[in-house]
């Protein structure tokens, strides 16, 4: 239902290396940056795949903070957001594991970003499919 969402960011370059790092493990980098001529000065950037699907943007932070959940692949791929995020400064929200009050698919990792935004990398793939991969 969601094309894409973004969030404003209180710095920018600190957001841009965080989220670099953070999404990587996920398949995701920084695909676009708006050149400045078209913001009015504000620097804005896209994450994703194929395309950009997660903005920043300079300005003030959201208030109060908001929660964004990134797919995840695999488990490993949850287990490897978690830690490049925590690397790159992020803190602890709830570590990698299921989340059965959710659903017993449900496998994920919680991280607050630089500015206490709560990200999660989720894989939603039952235990019996991943047996058989």
């Amino acid at each position: 239902m969601i094309d894409h969402s973004g969030i404003s960011v209180s710095n920018y370059e600190t957001a841009v290396a965080f989220y670099k790092y953070a999404l990587a493990p996920l398949g995701a980098s920084l695909l676009y940056t708006v050149p400045l001529e078209h913001t009015g000065g504000i620097k804005v950037g896209g994450f994703g795949k194929e395309r950009p699907r997660f903005w920043l943007s300079e300005g003030a932070a959201q208030k109060p903070p908001v929660h964004f959940a990134f797919t995840a692949e695999s488990r490993q791929q949850v287990d490897g957001f978690y830690a490049a995020a925590i690397a790159a400064g992020g803190k602890d929200n709830g570590k990698p594991g299921l989340r059965p009050h959710y659903h017993d698919h449900y496998y994920g990792a919680f991280v607050l970003d630089p500015d206490g935004n709560n990200i999660e990398a989720v894989c939603r793939m039952a235990a019996s499919r991943l047996r058989a991969l």
